[in-house]
């Protein structure tokens, strides 16, 4: 990174007196620049550029909305400038916005229209139905300036479709954006300190896995075929962007069967349920399609057998996830759940030479085996599964992730928050030594992890989209030059049929 890393190479274009004046009181240092409104004063912003080469260069001033929803005040970080020339994109625009909104600040993100007017109404109920929902006179110009560094616009609300420019309240609604402004330097210095080249390692696998893949199918096959709603009992797999996305089809997700009116069709999750729940939704004459992942099948039917055969099952796991409470739940007066080696010391058992265990699918395995270690020295005669039952998914994505971890001075991990699996790389990440995070949407990564960190590891849970990936690497695309290069550790053929209520027919 050719610059300082703390922000105080940045350039600021503002298009008039006021605006400039009102960021350089909140910058506290940078280079802020008057550019005049059209951009008149080229010749300044020119000098500042030749003067401040390698600077990431924010445009900063007012705009007008073209949306209900906005108000005057309210920020919007524009996510592309559209003009009469053409598009430019603004792809750091949801990592500036989370640093804005972490000062306290209203921000929307969005696209930003360039006229050469004021835009009055019916103009801008056509240029909002494009998609746009600011306008101003001046972004992108000044982008053509700019170039291919890091760039961002921040345009502060003045005036709203509902109160024009001619509008009474337009004197408050500038004194309002104005003070915005003069919030929005330490954010804009943040940004400026995470912009730079640098390369984004991916690991691989990553995202989605064979047993994910085949529930959400389940549903969007139920949904192509009937009238919504189609119940799902809990979310399907952990990830919030899939679960939303499927509730926009019509997907209509419940915790309780009670939930759901009798003879309706109900989908059980991924992570399985209890014979409890299946004797449940028979009783209400449900019509089940069953999405339970063929893996944490195998681990039922194991809880089964050993139960059949007289033994303890110690199952090694975390209370309140709900791959635990289906699998608790085949022999409920014979399963203890273990959640971590100190724990093993103070079970009592009726028969210490009739124990076995298993493992919840998606833990880190090193952390499962630090448990059944404990367990075997505890009790020699410990039985364990035929074969592995933490999911060769999990496996392989940890593997992955640990290798790229050694080489990254960040890694970042897309998946939400109730993801286990997810949980658990973020864990094998800062093992290694490496800080890590776990993001549920690009708007959460905090520029400051990204300052100095020339190298950034990347991944993303079994049940998290390749979308997301795909919108991380984006927005640090937006912040400086990005080399991408892929650490393969294994490859997955794994393909699990669908049940026969949704096969083609």
């Amino acid at each position: 990174m050719n610059r300082q890393d703390d922000g105080s190479e940045l350039v600021v274009v503002s298009p008039l007196l006021l605006e400039a004046s009102s960021v350089r009181r909140g910058l506290a240092g940078g280079c802020v620049v008057r550019a005049g409104p059209h951009a008149r004063r080229a010749a300044r912003v020119e000098a500042a550029l030749s003067e401040h080469p390698t600077a990431p260069v924010a445009v900063a001033g007012v705009s007008g909305a073209l949306v209900d929803g906005l108000r005057p005040g309210d920020l919007v970080v524009a996510s592309e400038v559209r003009s009469a020339q053409g598009t430019h994109p603004c792809r750091s625009a949801p990592l500036l916005a989370a640093a804005l909104r972490q000062s306290g600040l209203t921000v929307h993100v969005g696209p930003i229209v360039e006229t050469d007017h004021v835009v009055w109404q019916p103009e801008g109920a056509r240029l909002a139905r494009d998609g746009a929902i600011a306008v101003d006179m001046e972004s992108a110009r000044l982008l053509d300036m700019i170039g291919s560094r890091p760039a961002a616009v921040v345009r502060a609300v003045v005036d709203t479709p509902s109160r024009s420019l001619l509008h009474p309240a337009t004197v408050p609604g500038g004194i309002a954006a104005l003070s915005s402004l003069r919030r929005i330097g330490p954010a804009l210095r943040r940004w400026a300190a995470a912009a730079g080249d640098r390369r984004v390692l991916l690991a691989g696998p990553r995202s989605f896995c064979a047993g994910v893949e085949r529930a959400v199918e389940i549903v969007e096959r139920l949904l192509d075929r009937h009238e919504p709603p189609i119940y799902v009992r809990k979310q399907i797999v952990h990830n919030s962007r899939v679960v939303g996305e499927l509730e926009q089809r019509g997907a209509v997700f419940v915790d309780e069967l009670d939930e759901v009116p009798e003879n309706a069709t109900v989908v059980f999750s991924a992570h399985g349920v209890s014979p409890a729940v299946r004797e449940q939704a028979e009783r209400r004459r449900l019509d089940v399609v069953d999405a339970t992942c063929p893996l944490v099948s195998k681990v039922h039917g194991e809880a089964k057998r050993f139960a059949r055969d007289g033994n303890t099952v110690f199952l090694i796991g975390h209370a309140g996830h709900e791959e635990v409470e289906g699998t608790l739940g085949e022999a409920p007066e014979q399963t203890v759940l273990v959640e971590r080696p100190e724990d093993v010391a103070t079970l009592d058992v009726p028969d210490p030479d009739k124990v076995s265990y298993l493992m919840q699918t998606t833990l880190a395995l090193d952390e499962a085996e630090g448990v059944a270690d404990a367990l075997r020295e505890r009790f020699p005669a410990l039985r364990g599964p035929g074969s592995d039952d933490i999911c060769y998914a999990t496996t392989n994505r940890q593997d992955a992730v640990r290798v790229v971890a050694r080489e990254s001075d960040v890694v970042l991990v897309a998946g939400s928050p109730n993801s286990s699996n997810s949980r658990r790389l973020v864990e094998v990440a800062q093992r290694e030594g490496t800080p890590a995070h776990l993001v549920d949407n690009v708007d959460e990564i905090d520029l400051g992890w990204l300052a100095g960190a020339r190298t950034v590891g990347l991944s993303a849970g079994a049940s998290a989209p390749t979308v997301l990936v795909d919108e991380i690497v984006d927005a640090l695309a937006g912040l400086g030059a990005v080399e991408v290069a892929e650490r393969t550790t294994a490859t997955e053929t794994v393909n699990f049929s669908l049940p026969k209520e949704v096969r083609h027919r």
